[in-house]
């Protein structure tokens, strides 16, 4: 066989490969988890949440945690990772995507706090369908709302959420919401709850006066 034939055979062989390569690289790209913060993001003491939308707990939890958030916004970073409990909370997938795509247009906190608002919550999570629910959020919080819908449903929300789980799923935890980190270390809910077993701002601040205590 002459040389022409084996360039040719060359070229298609790069071609293949290139083709390969840059399929590979598509299956590969995972976004970052996210980074929803609030308070002084540079802070070192960070408590980090883990939550599903649609879960009690986390519910429960929400009122209390924007206390917390309030009360120390100067000296604590605080942030917010998906969690979607999609076995047992066929909404919480849809509401995450909410929460991401009200993110992209700056308004993730505002989206996450109506999710829980308590008559919110209750209508939603009960809801066959609760899109209507979310884009009536969207219009009260100004959104563009078509923009909101579209990127609700895109594949680069899809892989945020993704990258939340998977990055969950790295801490070896068991998967129960909400799920509390304080720099990383894991915090159970038993350290965060009253007497009667309700979420308290006083034990929050027990654990969170002890951190910065350190730094």
């Amino acid at each position: 066989m002459d040389k022409r034939f084996w360039a040719v055979i060359g070229v298609l062989l790069i071609g293949f490969l290139g083709i390969v390569f840059i399929n590979n690289g598509k299956e590969k790209v995972v976004s970052e988890p996210t980074n929803h913060v609030s308070g002084n993001v540079a802070s070192k003491v960070t408590l980090e949440e883990y939550g599903d939308y649609q879960c009690p707990a986390c519910a429960g939890f929400a009122p209390v945690t924007t206390e917390v958030r309030q009360k120390y916004k100067d000296t604590v970073k605080f942030q917010f990772r998906n969690l979607p409990l999609t076995q047992i909370h066929p909404n919480a997938y849809a509401a995450a995507r909410a929460a991401e795509a009200a993110d992209k247009q700056g308004k993730f906190w505002e989206m996450h706090d109506l999710l829980y608002t308590q008559s919110n919550w209750s209508a939603w999570t009960n809801a066959t369908n609760p899109e209507p629910f979310f884009e009536q959020y969207a219009k009260q919080l100004n959104l563009n709302v078509p923009t909101f819908k579209t990127d609700a449903k895109s594949e680069a929300i899809n892989n945020r959420i993704a990258s939340d789980v998977a990055a969950f799923d790295a801490t070896k935890q068991q998967k129960a919401t909400p799920a509390f980190f304080l720099n990383g270390k894991y915090i159970k809910s038993s350290e965060l709850v009253d007497a009667q077993g309700q979420p308290s701002v006083e034990m929050f601040s027990k654990i969170l006066d002890a951190a910065l205590a350190k730094k």
